[in-house]
Formats: C-alpha cells, structure tokens, sequence
C-alpha cells in the first residue's frame, strides 16, 4: 500500500481553527490521525510491559487495555479513510522511549492530549463536509482518548492537562 501524506498546513490548520477543508485533506488528516493510533498501539504494548515497581503495576494493566482500544481505534479510522476513496497508512509516527516510567508516562499523557486536540478539530471538519458519521465514529473514539488522559494524569498525580 502507498501511504498518503498530510496536507501542507497553512496559518489556520497549525492554530487548530480551520474546518473547511477537502475530502482530500480529511483523507490526509485521517492518515496522520491513523499514524497517531499505531504510535500508541507500539508506546502502550512496550510500556505495559517494561514498566517497573510496584506503584506502576496497576497503570501496567491498564496500559495493556489501552493497546486494545487503541487498535479499534485504528481499524476505526482505516475504514473511514477507505469509505473516503484514500488508502489507510502504514506507518507510525515515532514512539518515544525511556528508562524512567514516570517520563514514559508523561510521553503517554502528551500524546493523547494531541490526539484528543486532533480529533475534536476532525469532528468539526468532518460536520463541514457534511460526514456527520465519520464525526460520530470520532467522538466515540473522542470518549476513550479522554479516559485515556485522566487515568494517566491520575497515574501521575497530576492534575489533568487543559485542553485547548
């Protein structure tokens, strides 16, 4: 399979503001956005498993669960980029990795509030396309993300990070 990539942002699309876009874009968007999903499929299979002591064993689990969800979370998206005309990507976007498990975490923590930012924008640019299910399928997912987010900042014993 060929990969597509992204759109080239302007001002609006790297201030997150911009909804009017074309399939072709969203087509592009989805694709990153799908590239986001197997960056976190790999973080959380590798992190569930390398994370160590005793305080860590609870979000270690829960890790394990994610990998799950992230992967619906893929095999979702993949079919909207087909349902689009687009051939779904094939590549992650880099996973990052360390010997501390709380900047592992923290890796984690950043990355869904990216996704989450990501998909509340595709919401709006799939409405102004007029593919309402897509947007659907994306705030399905939207719930998880966030989930997601709060067990890792509770893991952390941080507050949860504002979205914006």
């Amino acid at each position: 399979m060929s990969t597509q990539s992204s759109p080239a942002p302007n001002k609006k699309h790297e201030r997150g503001d911009e909804t009017a876009i074309s399939r072709e874009q969203l087509i592009g968007l989805l694709n990153e956005d799908l590239r986001r999903e197997y960056q976190a499929i790999i973080a959380y299979v590798v992190y569930s498993q390398v994370l160590k002591g005793a305080e860590y064993m609870k979000i270690a689990g829960e890790l394990e669960t994610h990998a799950g969800e992230e992967l619906k979370h893929a095999l979702t998206i993949s079919k909207q980029i087909d349902y689009l005309g687009g051939e779904p990507d094939v590549e992650p976007m880099p996973v990052r990795t360390s010997n501390d498990a709380r900047e592992m975490l923290r890796f984690d923590l950043e990355n869904e509030r990216d996704t989450i930012i990501a998909y509340r924008q595709r919401v709006k640019q799939c409405e102004a396309l007029g593919e309402y299910a897509i947007a659907e399928h994306i705030r399905r997912i939207l719930v998880e993300e966030q989930d997601h987010l709060i067990e890792l900042a509770t893991a952390l014993g941080e507050e949860v990070p504002h979205l914006s």
